[in-house]
């Protein structure tokens, strides 16, 4: 079997499996027509006025931030693990990774991102 006929087999079969999951799912599960489950609410607290409010984007800097901090420390395990084989060349490319993302926290931090008010 070549390459591209195993790719296609397990493209095929994962394609089947979610469709078989997702149509299983929605024959066996409870089906009920009520209008109270189109009401917003929060932890079962009925709302009071508008449900649109807006947030301040603060919120969302900082979500950001802390996603590409995780990414960074995702990004540095595999490296440390194979720190011996990767010579020169991957220690380089380790230290311009990590000032690139040292820049980017410092124009956060400039830009008073990480300040929680």
């Amino acid at each position: 079997m070549t390459n591209s006929a195993l790719f296609l087999v397990v493209l095929l079969a994962a394609l089947v499996l979610v469709v078989a999951a997702l149509l299983i799912a929605k024959f066996i599960s409870p089906h009920s027509n009520n209008a109270l489950k189109g009401e917003p609410y929060e932890c079962g607290i009925p709302t009071r006025g508008n449900s649109w409010v807006q947030f301040r984007s603060g919120y969302y800097l900082f979500a950001i931030l802390f996603l590409v901090f995780d990414v960074e420390t995702v990004m540095l395990f595999p490296w440390a693990v194979i720190t011996k084989n990767a010579g020169m060349q991957g220690l380089v490319c380790v230290l311009f990774f990590l000032i690139v993302l040292t820049l980017g926290l410092a124009y956060a931090w400039k830009k008073g991102v990480l300040v929680w008010k």
